[in-house]
């Protein structure tokens, strides 16, 4: 997953899936939503965003990370 914000444009993107759009649908004033061809959701775009979110409050939490075995860092 990738979360890009796009200042000049305000819009916020979170990438799902490496999955080419085939579809998308707009499920509420500005937030659309893109699926694959076989209707699985690939990502969500946020326009006006900061209006919507507040953006210095992105967090994550609980992500299962997976360890590198060959570094044995976190990937």
């Amino acid at each position: 997953m990738k979360v890009n914000y796009y200042p000049d444009t305000d819009s916020l993107y979170i990438d799902l899936s490496s999955n080419p759009s085939a579809n998308s649908e707009e499920v509420s004033e500005g937030i659309v939503i893109d699926y694959d061809a076989d209707g699985n959701i690939v990502g969500i775009d946020i326009d006006n965003a900061s209006k919507k979110i507040d953006l210095e409050d992105l967090s994550f939490s609980k992500i299962p990370f997976k360890k590198n075995p060959v570094s044995d860092s976190i990937t």
